[in-house]
């Protein structure tokens, strides 16, 4: 049995953070503790903060490595290998990948059988360093849906469902001008009648298809034990559907009144680190910030920018409110605890040995190693 000695850190445990040790061995924390070890094997952390890898329920940064620009698509298992690397050096050691089920625009869309095949592929020959779970995005308006999820929902590392509805004029796109300035970008909006055609396609797909499939999801996370969350609650209504749905999280609410709602009924709040970081939504959706300071914040989501998630915890630390305890466990145990990881996400006993020993430079914290399931990666 090969030991590895944390000495002479700061531990961020639960409820405190203590300056002591901890001890590895076969993949899992052995031991932690107050004081110095002062062995001559045991690595001098110099005072860092040692804290658990942390947890990320939804990122799309894949996408942005699989489809670097606008029908400029990458090899599936070059995109994974550099995607894994960057997650790996912002100190996140579970990521639940979001992969799209029924993207509209085909020119955007990528291939979820491509990139879950390259996953387990790279699964199996061991080139992965952090643990790479799936969290399928399902578009309920896509025509074809049910025909498009149902191969995928067999995918092992499976861990959640979530419910979308990217039609404009409501949820995240609530906002029509800010949907057109969205769609300019991409291409989708050069003219009045082209804007209103794509609109009009939009709104009919959701029409004829939205409800029926959000049953047939539904259905099929129910069947396998899989947890549900819903997507850019913008409306009282869209939690009431969460909630009738049986979801245990609320991905992202667009303003305050459906993020207190979604809490109140039970539901995990999860909110952008960007947003937090940044110190508002680019959609003009409500603040993380105000969410935290209403008590309405449970967990953060790196979404689109990695290196989000551990800045923007650090930063809730140094709120009075929150302390660097509780921040920590907003990206570690509680959006672990929320889709069933009970071996992870804190410093605790025989828990895996996902740490990461970080350096606070100039305010900002600095990842100098990570461990994931006891094996230095980073």
């Amino acid at each position: 049995m090969t030991e590895i000695l944390l000495d002479n850190a700061r531990l961020i445990l639960p409820g405190e953070v203590i300056e002591g040790h901890a001890v590895l061995a076969d993949g899992v924390i052995r031991d932690f503790g107050p004081g110095r070890l002062n062995a001559p094997a045991a690595i001098d952390c110099a005072g860092d903060y040692l804290l658990p890898g942390l947890v990320e329920l939804h990122t799309d940064n894949l996408e942005k490595h699989l489809l670097p620009r606008p029908g400029a698509h990458w090899p599936a298992a070059a995109a994974l290998f550099a995607h894994d690397a960057q997650l790996l050096a912002a100190g996140i050691t579970t990521a639940l990948n979001a992969i799209s089920v029924g993207e509209e625009d085909a020119e955007e869309a990528v291939d979820p059988v491509a990139v879950l095949a390259a996953l387990a592929q790279a699964r199996e020959d061991g080139g992965l360093r952090i643990d790479h779970a799936v969290h399928l995005r399902c578009e309920l308006p896509c025509p074809d849906l049910p025909e498009r999820l149902r191969p995928l929902l067999d995918t092992p590392e499976l861990r959640l469902l979530s419910l979308m509805d990217h039609t404009p004029g409501q949820r995240q796109f609530h906002d029509l001008e800010r949907y057109r300035s969205y769609s300019a970008r991409h291409g989708n909006a050069r003219d009045d009648q082209q804007f209103h055609a794509r609109l009009e396609h939009l709104r009919q797909l959701q029409r004829r298809h939205a409800d029926a499939h959000r049953g047939v999801v539904i259905e099929m996370a129910l069947a396998r034990g899989l947890p549900l969350a819903s997507h850019d609650d913008s409306d009282l209504s869209h939690v009431a559907e969460a909630v009738e749905a049986g979801a245990c999280i609320a991905e992202f609410p667009v303003n305050m009144a459906t993020a207190v709602a979604a809490r109140a009924a039970g539901l995990l709040v999860l909110a952008g680190a960007p947003n937090l970081v940044r110190g508002g939504s680019h959609s003009g959706n409500v603040a993380a910030a105000d969410l935290a300071r209403a008590g309405a914040l449970d967990a953060l989501s790196s979404d689109y920018v990695p290196g989000s998630l551990l800045l923007a915890a650090f930063q809730l630390g140094e709120w009075a409110s929150i302390g660097l305890p509780r921040a920590i466990a907003m990206v570690t145990r509680t959006p672990a605890r929320a889709i069933g990881y009970s071996d992870r996400g804190e410093i605790a006993a025989g828990l895996r040995a996902d740490l990461l020993r970080v350096r606070v430079v100039r305010g900002l914290p600095q990842v100098e190693a990570v461990w994931v399931g006891g094996k230095q990666r980073y």
